[in-house]
């Protein structure tokens, strides 16, 4: 929301343009010391690009500023605090967005007080506390628009509009900053037209509405160009870098990102340097231009070291790394990599850690490394485990707090018919004893009217009866696709647990089977064709598993792109016949969307059920981790595949928690009996090929086969 033009490169991705309002507004007019006005807001614009410029500016009209009147004064202590943010002391910056409110309460000051809200969440924006960030900026709005300072109301719309669109409610971003695009027409201040319509462009971006984002940047380079500040200019170009990146057109976007870059050296905006070299490396990049990538990417680490910018630095390292991989030079492209990994883990920024992680195996699989890849995926999968745990633990309190909520309410309802039941029955007794003061006439009424009661009583637990049933459905099914979620299966296996404890276990020939499926290169599907089409690619999924399964199978969402299947009861022969028929079935089918043919193969992990490596049966959570760990050898073994646990072999010799440490590893060592079942291939016939890999010769001449 806040972050200063921060354009992060990430790698082939096109960056997202975070519209920076540091700027918070400008002082009104008819105000004492004229000249005063001017100079502030001239350091206004020289800090929006050159903070440590302004900052030293600052400190020269200090004593003069801070005895002036309360516009000047709270205008001198807002781009203080703006400047100190931008050159990376929080704690000072912060302590000065308090005595700016605290300067606008104690005079009453409602601009003070509003551009005082807007920099604490600047700041807070800065220190990654975005919901905090976000709450100050809809504050600070709030009370701007009780101000007549229309700059002030125009910055504060359009940071309220960035806070929106930062939480993903488009909508509201695209009223706030269509609203203070209109505000800056009208106040027809170049300065303010120009941030309302590079605002608008950035968010039309993100919306992949790009005929409208060009035409907001058309109308904003007259005006930028009225503002004589390079800056301005520059920070258009790389808007339109990221619309001719998204738009296909990688010449103008080239074009823009060196005409921008020319700009901010004039400045010498080092922070938009940097970000700029970044883009310059991440567009060459595309383009498989490696020198070139090279040179971009290590003046952009040049230009972030002495700035501490931590995610220039770690992009430009991915960047050099994905070069080297690409000319061949396995070793410096994983270095290179290791370094730009080491930099998010000290950034904490785990998310993008793990896009990257996900990344780098793609690249070292491209490279021919796959035992490289696939440790990079191991390390993924640990990260997204972390991740979803934490999403995990959150989501339970949130749905803890709203089945609070709803229980009381439900208890509120139930109270409410019991009242109305309990005034039925009152009426109906007293109904009853006015029948046996009443004639026969006046009795058969009565009856009548008991019997519409009853009917209604009866009407209504019925129709509670059929909520609740449905209720019932709705906790169990994933939303999108039908299937059992994740949650049902766990009570289904718990109950399963339980019978096969009182003697229903599986025979010697019948036994049970899961399949853990996970969808190929789902990420590019999404990618090239947006997320409903990734919607559209599981539902299809999902009907493909219903056909193929019997109706006694349990299948369910397991999680994204993941889907798991228990077979109760299968033949112990006939379980890699069905990882075959998933495999060709689900490959087999295409999908028309919007012109476009999309198919899909998947990767299989799957196991006979019970697994007994000992004397014990394993608890079926560890067999579905050996199954996800099989799925996993699939991914790293080429895809389009599926590798099963069939059993174990001198288990005495080694323990559990060895094999789930590294399955590969076990199997290598002769203790885990293996077997997989290679996907069709497009020149091949639609078939499936079964192969006993219990020999971890059989590997290489496999890989080759697919």
């Amino acid at each position: 929301m806040l972050a200063d033009l921060n354009c992060k490169s990430h790698r082939r991705r096109i960056v997202a343009l975070l519209v920076s309002m540091s700027l918070a507004s400008g002082l009104a007019a008819g105000q004492s010391h004229p000249g005063l006005d001017s100079r502030l807001a001239d350091i206004g614009e020289t800090g929006r690009f050159v903070p440590n410029k302004a900052l030293a500016m600052l400190q020269k009209i200090a004593p003069q500023a801070r005895a002036a009147d309360t516009a000047i004064k709270a205008e001198f202590i807002n781009q203080l605090c703006l400047a100190t943010n931008k050159v990376g002391r929080r704690p000072e910056a912060l302590a000065l967005a308090e005595e700016l409110i605290a300067f606008g309460k104690q005079k009453h000051d409602n601009v003070a007080l509003a551009k005082g809200l807007m920099a604490k969440g600047y700041v807070l924006s800065s220190m990654q506390e975005a919901k905090a960030a976000h709450q100050f900026a809809w504050k600070g709005e709030k009370l701007a628009n009780t101000t007549g300072d229309m700059a002030l109301r125009i910055s504060a719309t359009i940071t309220a509009g960035n806070a929106f669109a930062e939480e993903g409610n488009f909508p509201q971003a695209l009223n706030r900053l269509q609203d203070a695009a209109a505000l800056a027409r009208q106040y027809a201040h170049p300065i303010q037209t120009v941030m309302a319509l590079n605002a608008l462009a950035s968010l039309y971006t993100t919306m992949k509405q790009y005929d409208r984002g060009f035409d907001a940047l058309a109308e904003a380079l007259p005006a930028a160009v009225l503002t004589n500040s390079p800056g301005r200019i520059a920070s258009l170009k790389t808007t339109e870098y990221g619309l001719a990146i998204e738009t296909k057109q990688p010449k103008r976007a080239l074009k823009a990102l060196l005409e921008g870059l020319a700009l901010e050296r004039q400045i010498g905006a080092d922070s938009m340097i940097g970000t700029t070299l970044v883009n310059l490396s991440d567009n060459y990049l595309r383009e498989h231009d490696y020198g070139n990538t090279l040179i971009y990417a290590n003046q952009a680490i040049a230009a972030a070291l002495p700035l501490h910018a931590a995610s220039t630095e770690a992009t430009a390292r991915i960047n050099i790394g994905q070069a080297y991989l690409g000319m061949g030079r396995l070793l410096d492209g994983k270095r290179s990599f290791e370094a730009g990994l080491a930099v998010y883990e000290k950034m904490g920024d785990k998310p993008e850690l793990q896009a990257v992680m996900m990344e780098y195996g793609l690249a070292l699989e491209r490279a021919g490394d796959m035992a490289g890849a696939l440790e990079a995926y191991h390390r993924e999968r640990k990260l997204s485990n972390e991740l979803y745990e934490t999403q995990r633990q959150k989501a339970v309190f949130e749905l803890a707090g709203k089945y609070e909520a709803d229980k009381k309410q439900r208890q509120i309802e139930l109270l409410s018919r019991e009242n109305q039941v309990k005034s039925a029955e009152i009426d109906n007794r007293r109904l009853q004893q006015r029948v046996w003061w009443l004639l026969a006439v006046v009795f058969a009424m009565a009856s009548v009217m008991v019997g519409i009661l009853y009917r209604k009583v009866r009407r209504a637990n019925a129709q509670l009866k059929v909520k609740n049933l449905e209720l019932k459905q709705q906790s169990s099914r994933d939303p999108l696709t039908s299937l059992y979620n994740r949650r049902h299966f766990q009570e289904f296996m718990r109950t399963r647990v339980a019978v096969e404890q009182r003697g229903l276990a599986a025979t010697e020939d019948i036994v049970g089977a899961l399949f853990l499926l996970d969808v190929d290169h789902f990420k590019h599907v999404n990618d090239t064709y947006g997320h409903a089409a990734g919607d559209v690619v599981l539902t299809m999924i999902s009907e493909n598993l219903r056909e193929i399964l019997r109706e006694t199978d349990m299948i369910v969402r397991w999680g994204g792109e993941e889907f798991l299947a228990f077979l109760p009861a299968i033949p112990r022969s006939g379980v890699e016949e069905v990882a075959r028929r998933l495999l060709a079935g689900i490959s087999s089918n295409t999908i028309d969307y919007h012109g476009s043919k999309i198919s899909v193969d998947v990767s299989i992990g799957f196991a006979q059920f019970p697994l007994s490596p000992g004397e014990h049966p394993l608890p079926w959570e560890r067999a579905v981790n050996l199954v996800d760990m099989a799925l996993y050898m699939a991914k790293g073994h080429g895809r389009n595949r599926a590798y099963g646990v069939r059993g174990f072999h001198n288990f005495d010799c080694t323990s559990m928690e060895r094999i789930e440490q590294d399955l590969e590893s076990a199997w290598r060592d002769g203790f885990v009996d293996l077997s997989v079942v290679l996907g069709t291939l497009p020149e091949a016939p639609a078939t499936a090929e079964v192969a006993d890999i219990a020999n971890p010769a059989d590997l290489a001449e496999l890989a080759t086969t697919a």
